[in-house]
């Protein structure tokens, strides 16, 4: 799978250039086609959790760059007798189980694509604290914007372990092309219908990188 078919990083300026454009245009007329379902998802966040409506959260970009990171919150603020937090799975609802499942909980990332912080594909945006438990290797997934969905998101999702994720980033790095990017969102669009990879055996999600900085 990981086996390089081309070499050096695909990624060129003029690329990066056509990419960025595409990215944009596509991401203001999704937000326009898509207004009415994001409208109606945040009357149903609202109605079930209250405010805040959107989860809003640091993430690093390309080149390790900050930027908030907004979806829709699928989660309550429960907390024990001690002011902690639930886990993750205790304070998931129903609807926002569901929004998961259909994916529904991204839309807002559109913003974050029109604004230039993110792609449609690419590596996605993980916790800033990871930057710093990454290996060389695996730190080249920021060479790049990140993605709503991307190659690992088509190819296990949360059911894969951290080192095949990273992998898969990087190899879509090495062999980018726009008909790569076209492939991944048709089979994220077959993904998203048959829910598949939606979260790890026992978690929410997946559980937390807990570092593997050193090369193999």
């Amino acid at each position: 799978m990981y086996a390089k078919l081309y070499s050096g990083n695909r990624f060129t300026r003029y690329s990066r250039l056509v990419k960025s454009i595409l990215d944009r245009l596509v991401a203001a007329i999704a937000l326009l086609l898509f207004s009415p379902l994001l409208l109606l998802a945040a009357i149903a966040i609202y109605i079930r959790m209250g405010n805040p409506i959107l989860f809003a959260q640091p993430r690093p970009g390309k080149d390790g760059r900050i930027f908030t990171f907004y979806k829709f919150r699928t989660m309550t603020n429960q907390c024990d007798s001690e002011g902690n937090l639930l886990p993750d799975a205790q304070r998931l609802t129903a609807l926002g189980k569901f929004l998961r499942q259909m994916s529904l909980d991204e839309l807002p990332q559109l913003w974050n694509v029109l604004k230039g912080d993110m792609s449609f594909v690419g590596p996605r945006p993980l916790l800033v604290e990871y930057l710093n438990l990454y290996s060389p290797e695996q730190a080249r997934r920021h060479e790049i914007k990140p993605g709503i969905t991307g190659w690992a998101q088509i190819n296990g999702r949360n059911t894969i372990t951290w080192e095949e994720k990273f992998n898969l980033d990087v190899w879509y790095i090495d062999h980018w092309s726009l008909w790569l990017d076209l492939k991944i969102l048709l089979l994220t669009v077959w993904k998203v219908l048959q829910r598949e990879g939606i979260s790890q055996a026992g978690h929410a999600t997946i559980e937390d990188f807990q570092g593997n900085c050193h090369e193999k």
